[in-house]
């Protein structure tokens, strides 16, 4: 199966825990969303995509809806 990949725009807080266990937020501004399978998108930021995470996609479908996140193609 191949992936999918979008460009989008994060436009409110969305939490994850990161690496080292902690809550951490992604930050505002640009990211790729590449949707691995049904279950799980991976979203990548930062200048040069050093930042990611692999997140299931019901948390993406809420951030979607709630306006956080905001596909741009």
């Amino acid at each position: 199966m191949s992936s999918i990949t979008h460009t989008a725009r994060i436009t409110g807080p969305i939490h994850f825990v990161g690496r080292n266990g902690r809550d951490d937020t992604i930050p505002l501004g640009p990211c790729l969303v590449e949707e691995l399978n049904d279950q799980v998108a991976d979203i990548v930021w930062g200048q040069t995509g050093e930042e990611s995470v692999v997140m299931p996609m019901r948390e993406i479908e809420s951030a979607e809806q709630t306006g956080k996140l905001v596909l741009l193609d």
